[in-house]
């Protein structure tokens, strides 16, 4: 019996048993990719761009961006949010036999399109471009006629409005300030140099009637005057006495004393207290010749006064003026004698009434804006100078055609509305507008009575009307992404792997390479 051993085994290896589990790893790795994508991959439109009415009735859309449709959940590429499941009535599905697919376009960029069913980068299906929609003829230049079908409408708060006939106009909001009238100011000036012995009224904004004391003064000058005042009163009531009473001349001579004391401002009070007592006063009181506040005060107690000194100035606020800013293109409809009405925020349910007084007539260079002057009655004093509010002038309305002021989209040259025409389609129109009073608008020419326009979302409207406006444009040149992924006919729902040729375009209009 032969003991010897047995040949060992040959070992595999090491090197060939690591390529083998790569090669192994490599194959499920594969195979789950494409079972994943399989599963995952958003199936596209066919190439006439039709679906069976039962598979359109599910519709993914952004909220923000309606041009964003898919026919599966997911994000919004532009804004990030969520997409909107938009259910589609059955009866409301596009006919395909109807609409021919003029070529596909990407639904972000509309310059990059492709002649058949095609995702971009992103994965997003390109949208169909029908052929309608490339030869629509632009009622205005940039725009095109919309198509939205009434779920979407719904989606996006699109309502419309009827255009009326009614008063508009005869009324416009501007801003207003308080001020005091100008013709109730008084100052209280001195006459005559004197020394302040007692002051009355001692701060600014204190309130005062006609008749209330001011301020006392001593003054040399009175002092004498008083004294020549008692002088002809002697001296009239000796010639009196005398018996000569033919020349007058006491009589000429009290009365000039006494003209002299008027002149000065002395009060009639003080010269009756003066004949009366037969003695000079030493400090002469002053009175306020009117109602109103104190605005100004320059005196205090011990203060030499000289002549033409003004130590009070008091402003009467029973009526007050409103000056408000007139832009020139209204300044036609402004008139003196008009009605206005004033709303402060310190009164927000109060409603003050004046009228127009003035206009100026000059026109500020900076606000390019004419200040109208108005007045109003202010017996409590709620209105207080500098305080800020909105005025409304009042003028006479006129009947003409009027939309609301949300349905216009004013472009800065033109003047847009979307006027709804039927089965879900938007045209747009240039229109002319006039006056208007904050609620209606007065349209001169554009549109006519009983039309209904966009007054809602006409913003999203006017946004896809330069999409596909901008699609009519590029129609004979579109553009295609370098690393656009083109979808086979037969299978427009799986992506070419990379072993597979890239179909070629039939059409070399639509070839989709930028040159």
């Amino acid at each position: 019996m032969n003991d010897a051993p047995l040949p060992a085994e040959p070992r595999e290896r090491p090197g060939r048993f690591r390529l083998r589990t790569l090669l192994v790893v490599a194959v499920l790795s594969s195979a789950g990719s494409a079972l994943l994508m399989n599963l995952t991959q958003p199936r596209a439109p066919s190439v006439d761009g039709a679906e069976p009415v039962g598979e359109q009735s599910s519709r993914y859309q952004c909220p923000m961006h309606p041009s964003v449709v898919q026919d599966h959940p997911g994000d919004c590429p532009i804004c990030g949010m969520r997409l909107v499941k938009a259910e589609l009535p059955a009866a409301t599905a596009p006919d395909a036999g109807e609409r021919i697919v003029r070529f596909y376009r990407s639904p972000m960029n509309p310059r990059e399109t492709s002649p058949t069913p095609r995702q971009d980068e992103m994965g997003m299906d390109y949208l169909p471009v029908y052929e309608d929609e490339v030869h629509a003829a632009a009622p205005v230049p940039g725009l095109a006629a919309v198509d939205i079908e009434p779920a979407r409408q719904q989606l996006i708060g699109l309502t419309t409005a009827e255009v009326t006939e009614g008063p508009v106009g005869g009324a416009w909001r501007t801003v207003g300030r308080v001020t005091i009238d100008e013709t109730r100011v008084r100052h209280i000036n001195l006459k005559v140099s004197g020394f302040v012995e007692r002051v009355n009224v001692d701060f600014v904004g204190k309130k005062v009637n006609r008749g209330d004391p001011l301020f006392s003064i001593y003054s040399p000058e009175l002092f004498l005057a008083q004294e020549e005042y008692l002088l002809a009163l002697r001296t009239k009531a000796a010639l009196a006495r005398a018996g000569t009473t033919e020349s007058g001349d006491g009589d000429d001579l009290v009365r000039a004393a006494r003209r002299k004391l008027a002149l000065w401002d002395v009060p009639e009070s003080e010269l009756e207290a003066v004949e009366r007592n037969g003695q000079p006063t030493k400090a002469i009181t002053f009175y306020s010749p009117v109602t109103g506040v104190v605005t100004r005060k320059d005196v205090v107690e011990g203060m030499k006064l000289d002549a033409g000194a003004m130590p009070y100035e008091i402003v009467d606020l029973s009526t007050v003026w409103v000056l408000a800013d007139v832009y020139e293109s209204e300044l036609r409809l402004v008139e003196v004698g008009m009605g206005g009405k004033l709303v402060l925020n310190a009164f927000p349910n109060r409603v003050f009434e004046g009228k127009v007084v003035f206009i100026d007539p000059v026109l500020d260079p900076q606000t390019r804006t004419v200040k109208v002057r108005l007045t109003f009655p202010n017996p409590t004093g709620e209105l207080r100078p500098e305080m800020f509010g909105e005025v409304v002038l009042l003028g006479a309305p006129h009947q003409a055609l009027r939309v609301t002021p949300d349905a216009v989209i004013d472009s800065g040259t033109k003047k847009i509305v979307f006027v709804a025409i039927g089965a879900g389609r938007f045209q747009p129109k240039e229109v002319v507008l006039g006056a208007s009073d904050g609620t209606f608008i007065e349209v001169v020419s554009g549109l006519a009575a009983g039309e209904r326009v966009v007054a809602r979302a006409n913003f999203l409207v006017d946004s896809e009307s330069r999409l596909k406006a901008s699609l009519s444009e590029v129609a004979g040149t579109p553009t295609e992404p370098k690393s656009a992924r083109a979808l086979p006919v037969e299978n427009p729902g799986r992506s070419p792997s990379p072993t597979e040729p890239t179909p070629s375009a039939p059409n070399p209009e639509h070839s989709g390479h930028r040159p």
